[in-house]
This record gives structure tokens, sequence and C-alpha cells, in this order.
């Protein structure tokens, strides 16, 4: 029976949208959410290098995403629940119409590889699809991933904000964590960089699969433990998508998970590629967790709503380094005194 399926030929939906480059990650979580084995394949308008295999990205124009179905009984209503979800989202950033086509499965195995390119962030940082060879560069630090669990590709602006501010801050020997790991590319850039031990943490069990693929394709497995939870009051809130509402009157302990046979408490540097929402939120955990003279490096800030976070921070007795901006999007340095 199980022979019989296998070489049964499965037709597919291909399930794509355009949107603007700061909706690309919140598309990709939905799309994720219904794509078959949690894919998304992100195509990001790029401008060829003149020398090796970088590309430049083009901020003018819009990405396109996309996941693919298996065409069952159920497709139709899958898609209509995306369709419904996009529209939602529109209502925040430029999305385009859900496009949809047939293929086969023979086209359909390795179509979405095509869709990424290598790229260089920062001053030495280099995001490598699995698939594709790369000869390092004298300093590189290689980031090798697997881009078919699209959770921080390096392709969203915060993420590239957050590498460049690790570049600047990491140090080796550091114990450091990264809340909300997504696809894990801060946790292995962190240990890349000279991290003696990272805590990669998010709330979403897609998430946190996707970050133990890749940190073991990047041979990190002894320097990077990846677990599901969140810092204090951030257990409380659930997935950012779909927002917890429950009274946070009986708060989680400051960090709910089992670590083996060590904690990692109290951090030096903590990197939170999150919301505004959930930032302001954990803020005061922030400084529970971290060491004196320990740096916060926080984004996935729309700049609306930096003051809420900056008051947050100097509520809590944080002292202001630094931030950086691209477009509509911040990221803020900050130190425990």
């Amino acid at each position: 029976m199980e022979s019989d399926r296998q070489t049964e030929s499965v037709t597919w939906l291909e399930l794509s949208v355009s949107c603007d480059s700061e909706a690309v990650e919140p598309v990709s979580e939905l799309l994720a959410r219904y794509g078959y084995n949690g894919g998304v394949a992100i195509e990001p308008p790029i401008i060829p290098g003149e020398d090796g295999p970088e590309y430049q990205y083009d901020p003018a124009r819009p990405v396109t995403v996309r996941t693919y179905l298996a065409l069952d009984d159920s497709a139709e209503e899958t898609r209509a629940r995306i369709e419904q979800g996009l529209w939602l989202l529109g209502m925040i950033r430029p999305v385009g119409p859900l496009q949809v086509r047939q293929i086969e499965e023979e086209d359909w195995a390795n179509a979405w590889k095509r869709y990424y390119s290598i790229q260089r962030i920062g001053a030495r940082i280099v995001i490598v699809p699995s698939w594709l060879d790369y000869q390092p560069l004298p300093n590189d630090l290689v980031v090798r991933l697997d881009p078919g669990m699209a959770f921080g590709t390096g392709l969203h602006p915060t993420t590239q904000l957050c590498l460049i501010e690790l570049e600047r801050h990491v140090a080796p020997g550091m114990h450091v964590l990264d809340l909300g790991c997504g696809s894990g590319i801060l946790s292995i850039a962190a240990a890349r960089l000279g991290a003696a031990r990272v805590l990669a943490l998010d709330t979403d069990p897609i998430a946190v699969a996707a970050t133990r693929a890749n940190v073991a394709l990047n041979d990190m497995t002894d320097r990077i433990i990846v677990a599901e939870g969140s810092l204090g009051r951030g257990a409380s809130l659930g997935h950012w998508l779909h927002p917890k509402t429950d009274s946070h009157a009986a708060l989680p302990p400051l960090l709910p998970v089992s670590l083996p046979n060590e904690t990692l408490l109290p951090f030096d540097l903590i990197v939170a590629n999150i919301i505004a929402r959930v930032l302001v939120e954990v803020a005061p955990d922030f400084v529970v967790a971290l060491r004196p003279g320990g740096i916060l490096i926080s984004s996935g800030i729309v700049a609306d709503r930096e003051p809420d976070v900056v008051a947050a921070y100097a509520a809590v007795g944080l002292e202001a380094v630094s931030r950086r901006q691209d477009g509509d999007w911040v990221a803020l340095v900050h130190r425990k005194l």
C-alpha cells in the first residue's frame, strides 16, 4: 500500500502573493501555517552583483512569497483561509491578491529553491541557502539556512538591523539570549561572532523546529540551546499573530523551559526581534535577565511605536546606547546599568 502511494503523481497548488518588504515576515508566517511542511519561498527583488554570487536587495520593488498545497479535498478551504488572512494583513501593509496555479510533483520538488540567493549583511555576515556553494572570503562569517521555513531569512529590515548590531556588540565568550528566534539566524550569527552559549526561545513550535534544523545545519548544537518558551511575562502573550488575552495576574517563571545541566543566567546580551507590544511587556524581565552592563538589542519596532518602547525601557532603568532605522523599522540598543 505504501509503495503504491509513493508512485502516485501528486498535483500541487502554488500560492503566491506580492507584498512590500515590511510585510514579508507576517505574510510568510501566514503561508507557513498552511503550506506543506510549513514551507515558504521568498522571491526577493534583486540586483545581481558585479562580482561573485552576492546580490543587492531592491527595496523599491515588491517581494513575492510562495507556498505549496497538495490538491486534495481540503485545498479550497485552506485557500479561502489564506485569502482571509491576507486581506487582514492588507489592512496594515500593501499586500497583493493571492495568485494560484496548478503544478505537478516533478515541477514542485525544487521549485522554491530558485527564489533564494546569497546575502551579505553588515561587514562580515553572509547568509547562504543550504543548497548553494559559497567560498568564504577572509573574515566572512557564514550562516547557512534552509529557508523552507521562512522565519527570519535575512530579508526583512528588522533582521538585518539586528545582525548589524550583533556584529557591533557580541564579544567572545558571551552568554546570549535570542528571544523570538524564528529561523535561528540571529542565534547562529551570535555564535559565529564568538558567543560561547546561546539560548534560542520562541513561542511558535514551527519556529522552534526551524531553528533546531538550522542550528544542526551549522554544526552549532553544542553551543545553541533551542526551546519553546519566552521570557517572564512574554510566556503569557502567545504568538504575536494570535495573542492571548489572559490576565497576567499569575506570571510564569523567568525562563519557562528546562535547560540541560546549567543555566545561562544572567545574560551578557539579549537580542529580541519581536514587536513593540511584547517588548514593552517584557521590559522588566530584560532587566532581571541581564547582568550589570549587559546589552539589549531590540527590533521589530515600527517607528510610530518607538516612543512606547523607549518609555518602557527608561521606566525600568535601561540606558539608551544607540538606535538604527531602516524605512519604517527601528532597532534600539540599551544597556543595563
